[in-house]
């Protein structure tokens, strides 16, 4: 099989974000959600891509960010603000408004379960346009199922974990936190990678990605402790 094959690249564009999706189903042992809600937000994700798009084209062309500006703050602020902020709402948009209302959503790792699958239906439409627009697909499909696709888990995770804390411990501005930490990451992310052509900056993109992670596998034992169907009564911590 040709390694830009259409098969072979759609399998590639669509492994990681499913296997995410399986791994966190995993985790969610003491109330898993129901099937049938997870695949509704695996499709929100998808949509999210739209919402991101719109707001790309319609709010942020005025703004004037340039992603890889000479101006090295600008860039990052581009990054932050019309990358970052800009598809973290997008997830969080329907997070909040779909599967936060619903009483499926009835303990705080549920944030993260829905932020995560969201999270992963829009990495994976993203992994799809990615792939198929390149001459070297194949190429970018491995480097987006180590980098990319575990970038956007890791910030669902970072945002759920403070939405569930929101609902369920009624921090009132938890979530509105959870997302700006997830969009400044997200953007710090993105900046390291579009600054490759200085030596040494693409090491920056790996380390925000290894915080973002022990973050994200800490937020996931966290909520897994403080769970109401685990049979413990551990009161919520912070980080």
């Amino acid at each position: 099989m040709e390694l830009n094959s259409p098969y072979l690249l759609s399998a590639l564009a669509a492994a990681p974000g499913l296997a995410i999706c399986i791994y966190i189903y995993w985790k969610d042992k003491f109330d898993p959600e129901p099937r049938s809600l997870l695949v509704k937000s695996f499709i929100l994700g998808i949509g999210s891509v739209v919402l991101t798009l719109l707001i790309s084209k319609i709010i942020l062309p005025p703004l004037g960010f340039e992603h890889e500006s000479a101006n090295l703050f600008w860039s990052l602020a581009s990054c932050v603000l019309g990358i970052g902020l800009v598809e973290e709402y997008s997830k969080y948009f329907f997070v909040r408004y779909f599967a936060y209302k619903k009483s499926a959503f009835n303990e705080p790792f549920d944030g993260i379960t829905y932020c995560v699958i969201v999270s992963m239906g829009f990495a994976t439409l993203e992994n799809f346009m990615y792939v198929f627009q390149d001459e070297d697909g194949f190429k970018v499909a491995i480097m987006r199922m180590f980098l990319s696709v575990p970038a956007h888990a890791v910030f669902g995770v970072i945002m759920g974990y403070h939405l569930g804390l929101q609902k369920h411990y009624n921090r009132k501005f938890a979530g509105a936190y959870g997302l700006m930490l997830a969009a400044t990451l997200h953007g710090l992310f993105d900046f390291f990678l579009f600054q490759s052509y200085i030596p040494g900056m693409f090491l920056g993109a790996l380390a925000s990605l290894i915080f973002g992670l022990r973050y994200s596998l800490r937020a996931i034992r966290m909520h897994s402790e403080i769970s109401p169907f685990n049979g413990k009564n551990t009161a919520a911590q912070d980080f």
